[in-house]
């Protein structure tokens, strides 16, 4: 995958500074999204199975805080419908650098058209398929509304989100056993307890981390006739929420 071994927290640090998508992260994202996201591939995966779906002739394809690109790929990969454009979006320079590096090696039909730029500013325009994968949890809760808000008015007739989160459990025990399993995935993967610990600790003032009842209420709220929970893998888990068909289809 041309990443490096994620060892950004191996050694001990005097002060955790908050987690950032900075030029360190992004040399080691992959390993750090295969190894830290539980299902990471069969989400990714499934965008591609959903695209193949929702995807209509003219249309635009959003993949919001894109990272690498691993959405726009399978995207890429799935879709061939005509006159359509996926717009990958990310407010990393760091990562748009290494997915426009990566973006000249793929082959693929469809126009790819990055943009470096804060989502919470975007339009969302003519569109029938928006992914968010893990970066709605990093936005403050008061501008959650109006990013989703936004999707869904740019979203045309039986156009649809995919989104994908880290989720929390009202249940406390519930969410102390998940966690521990969380925390256990990652020892498998390789990290130790102080790697884990660290990264724990820099996430922590960063991550805006919800329920799946919480977003769920959201998509309805904001108007999807359509929302599941299609996947969850431990504290990870993927929604898909469809537009209603207009009123006159």
């Amino acid at each position: 995958m041309g990443s490096k071994k994620d060892d950004i927290y191996a050694n001990r640090m005097d002060k955790i500074a908050d987690f950032a998508f900075d030029r360190n992260v992004a040399d080691v994202f992959d390993d750090m999204l295969h190894r830290s996201i539980p299902g990471y591939d069969a989400v990714i995966h499934q965008v591609g199975a959903f695209a193949a779906r929702y995807v209509q002739p003219n249309t635009n394809i959003y993949d919001l805080g894109c990272s690498l690109g691993a959405a726009t790929f399978a995207v890429r990969n799935s879709v061939d419908a005509a006159g359509c454009v996926i717009i990958p979006v990310d407010l990393s320079e760091d990562m748009i650098g290494r997915f426009e590096r990566r973006l000249q090696r793929h082959k693929g039909v469809l126009t790819v058209q990055p943009r470096c730029m804060d989502i919470s500013e975007l339009p969302i325009e003519n569109a029938s398929l928006v992914v968010m994968n893990f970066t709605l949890q990093f936005i403050d809760t008061g501008l959650k509304d109006r990013i989703v808000q936004n999707i869904f008015n740019g979203l045309r007739p039986l156009g649809a989100l995919i989104l994908s989160e880290k989720i929390v459990f009202e249940d406390a025990a519930m969410q102390q056993f998940i966690e521990q399993s969380y925390f256990d995935f990652k020892r498998y993967n390789g990290y130790n307890d102080l790697e884990i610990s660290q990264k724990r600790d820099a996430l922590e003032n960063v991550l805006k981390l919800e329920t799946t009842q919480a977003h769920v209420e959201r998509l309805k709220r904001v108007g999807f006739s359509t929302v599941a929970c299609w996947y969850q893998n431990l504290n990870f888990a993927s929604f898909i929420a469809v537009k209603a068909p207009a009123s006159n289809d």
